[in-house]
């Protein structure tokens, strides 16, 4: 997997091991709440779990939805609990009485149906506190009902949350269903859930050294640089007219040094020039700016 700068601490093979065991019988003990409340055939299954900001959350999300925001002590912040309204809809039509035919209508739960439907929420948010014991000791609350998602204020747009997606089959009809929690908040609980406990000293030899050769190894990557003019702009009328022979005239000024970049970013000034048969480039001082 690729090293994403913005993101230093990364959601490891590990945590995410504890974490499906965890959400796993999160979705086996759901899956009895699920058929004994709607009186019906349903399964939850665990799909994915996945390190995402809440901006990309939100994004993956529907126009419209149920989500329920729960207070996630002792973590800091807020979690989602997250089900499409056609699913809710249809779970409120089982408990009372109805067929949960698939035709649900796609609107905010009334005052009714939203008590209805609260009852049953809080059973899975129970549920979800007793599959996460071993992990840490989650007391979830819910706050608030929201479907809007972008309204939602449930974290800032670039908080790292973990993503825990479900499949919900109600009858025959699958759902996607999610879990969001802060990732700030959950880390420290698995960082202690994963630890082997004291290493030996050679143990930490071996780790010393691995990274100091990592550091070593680090100096000697090669990356592409390019030495560019400044852009110039032109019109799409143009473009359309260049031809062979033609002259494009460029807004770099011939006394200006020419750029020095690494994937778009300059970070260097440089003049053109020789090195024995080859071209090359001279880096000077950076050009100040007009003001």
């Amino acid at each position: 997997m690729p090293y994403d700068f913005r993101r230093p601490i990364q959601l490891s093979r590990e945590h995410q091991r504890i974490l499906m065991l965890g959400f796993d019988g999160f979705a086996r003990q759901a899956t009895t709440v699920f058929t004994s409340s709607l009186r019906t055939v349903c399964q939850l299954t665990l799909q994915t779990i996945e390190q995402r900001t809440y901006n990309e959350y939100v994004e993956s999300l529907g126009q419209q939805t149920y989500m329920m925001l729960f207070a996630a002590d002792p973590m800091t912040g807020l979690g989602v609990l997250e089900m499409p309204v056609p699913a809710v809809m249809s779970c409120v039509d089982h408990m009372l009485g109805g067929p949960g035919s698939d035709d649900q209508p796609d609107r905010p739960l009334t005052e009714i149906e939203g008590g209805v439907i609260k009852g049953f929420m809080d059973r899975l948010l129970n549920e979800m506190r007793y599959s996460l014991a071993a992990v840490l000791p989650l007391e979830p609350a819910a706050a608030a009902v929201e479907y809007a998602p972008q309204f939602a204020q449930a974290a800032s747009p670039a908080d790292v949350m973990v993503v825990v997606e479900f499949e919900l089959r109600i009858n025959e009809r699958a759902h996607r269903s999610t879990i969001c929690l802060p990732f700030s908040g959950l880390h420290p609980y698995l960082t202690n859930s994963s630890n082997p406990g004291p290493v030996s000293d050679r143990e930490r030899a071996a780790r010393a050294h691995a990274g100091q050769m990592l550091r070593q190894q680090m100096d000697h990557v090669p990356v592409s640089v390019a030495v560019r003019f400044h852009p110039t702009q032109l019109g799409p009328t143009d473009l359309s007219q260049v031809q062979v022979g033609d002259v494009l005239r460029l807004s770099h000024s011939s006394t200006a040094p020419l750029d020095v970049t690494l994937d778009g970013a300059t970070f260097a000034h440089a003049t053109p020039g020789a090195h024995g048969q080859r071209l090359a480039a001279l880096i000077v001082n950076t050009p100040k700016e007009n003001s």
